[in-house]
C-alpha cells in the first residue's frame, strides 16, 4: 500500500522532541502516562492532527478501513530482545518510551481508547508482535511463522475494533507482508441464504496457543455467528469451526464463506521500520505472509509494537463490566 501520510523530517523532529519529554513508563503507570500525552495535544504538528481527523472520518463513513503512515518517530535506541522471553527483556532494557507515546497520541487523536487484557503481558496496553522461541512454527502472532486470515482475539468476548502496528525493527532484506480483506467485500461474494446462516450462532473458535498459555481456563469460545452488524466478522481460519449440532445449511454457508474470502480483494502492506499500519479488526480479516525471507535469523527479530483500541469512548464504556479491578480499558479474558 502507498502511505497516505509521510512525516517530513522537520515534523518528525518536532514530534520526537515533544514526545521525548515524557519520562513516565506506560508499563508502570499507564493512566498518568496517557494524561501526560494528552497535555501535549496543542503542540502536535497541525498536519498530523488533521490526518488523524481524516482517518476517523473515513472509518466512521466506511470509506477506508486500513491506513499507513510513514517515517514515524521512534525511540533512538531499539534494543535487541531475548527470543526466549522478549517481553521481560523489553521491560529490563527499554527505558525510553517515545514509540509508546506516539501510539498513545495516535489513539487519542483518533478518539479510539486503548484496550488491554489482564492475562496478557500483565495488562500492558502496548504489546510486542515478535517471535518467541517456544512458539516457533505455531499459529500465533508471537511466532516466526506465517499467519492465516483472522481477527485478533477471535475467541474472546471483548475484541478490539482497531489494531495499530508500529514498525520498531523490520529487516530490509525480508519481504514480509500484512494482508487485509474488507468484510464488506466478503459479504458481496456471498448469497443471501448463506449470509442468513452465517449470522446465526452455529460456530465456535478454538483459542490460540498463546492465549491458552496465558490463561489455562481457556479452550474454546461459546457458539457465535461469523457475521454481525453490517459487515463485521468473527473468524480465525483453521480454528473457527461449525458446531457439531449445526444444520447442514450452516456447513454449506461456512464453505461459501471460505470461498468468498478467496474471491475478495486483498490489500497488502510491507511494514518498514517507522511505518504505522492501522486497520479495522472486526470489520475485516488480516494475515501475515512471508513472501521471501533471505535471512531467517534477522526475520525472527522483526518487532512490531501493537495496540488494541475500541472504536470510540462509548464502546469502551460499554465494556466496563469486564474491566479488571476497575482499571479502565484492561479487560478480564
Amino acid at each position: 500500500m502507498i502511505p497516505r501520510f509521510i512525516f517530513t523530517p522537520d515534523e518528525k523532529a518536532q514530534l520526537l522532541s515533544l514526545l521525548e519529554q515524557s519520562r513516565l513508563s506506560p508499563y508502570k503507570n499507564y493512566p498518568e502516562f496517557s494524561q501526560e500525552i494528552r497535555n501535549l495535544h496543542h503542540l502536535v504538528p497541525p498536519r498530523f492532527v488533521k490526518e488523524c481527523q481524516d482517518i476517523s472520518h473515513e472509518r466512521a463513513s466506511h470509506q477506508q478501513k486500513i491506513h499507513v503512515i510513514r517515517n514515524c518517530p521512534l525511540d533512538p535506541v531499539i534494543p535487541d530482545l531475548d527470543p526466549e522471553d522478549p517481553v521481560t527483556d523489553k521491560h529490563l532494557k527499554k527505558n525510553r518510551f517515545i514509540s509508546e507515546a506516539f501510539l498513545e497520541l495516535f489513539a487519542q487523536l483518533t478518539v479510539t481508547p486503548l484496550l488491554s487484557y489482564e492475562t496478557r503481558n500483565k495488562g500492558d496496553f502496548f504489546t510486542d508482535v515478535i517471535a518467541i522461541k517456544k512458539y516457533s512454527g505455531q499459529l500465533t502472532g508471537f511466532s516466526d511463522s506465517e499467519l492465516v486470515f483472522h481477527n485478533d482475539r477471535t475467541a474472546h468476548k471483548v475484541r478490539a475494533d482497531y489494531i495499530t502496528l508500529l514498525g520498531m525493527r523490520c529487516p530490509d532484506d525480508d519481504l514480509i507482508y500484512t494482508g487485509y480483506i474488507d468484510g464488506a467485500d466478503i459479504i458481496k461474494n456471498l448469497e443471501p441464504a448463506h449470509i442468513e446462516y452465517l449470522r446465526q450462532p452455529h460456530f465456535f473458535t478454538v483459542f490460540d496457543v498463546f492465549s491458552r498459555d496465558m490463561n489455562k481456563q481457556l479452550s474454546t469460545s461459546g457458539k457465535h455467528p461469523i457475521l454481525s452488524n453490517a459487515h463485521s466478522i468473527r473468524y480465525l481460519d483453521t480454528m473457527t469451526c461449525v458446531a457439531p449440532e449445526a444444520p447442514l445449511e450452516a456447513r454449506d454457508a461456512f464453505i461459501a464463506f471460505k470461498n468468498a474470502m478467496t474471491r475478495s480483494q486483498c490489500k497488502r502492506h510491507r511494514i518498514l521500520t517507522g511505518d504505522l499500519l492501522t486497520f479495522a479488526n472486526q470489520d475485516g480479516l488480516h494475515n501475515r505472509e512471508k513472501i521471501d525471507v533471505l535471512n531467517p535469523e534477522s526475520a525472527s527479530s522483526r518487532w512490531l509494537l501493537k495496540t488494541y483500541a475500541f472504536k470510540d469512548t462509548d464502546t469502551a464504556e460499554s465494556f466496563r463490566p469486564f474491566w479488571s479491578e476497575n482499571r479502565a480499558g484492561c479487560v478480564i479474558d
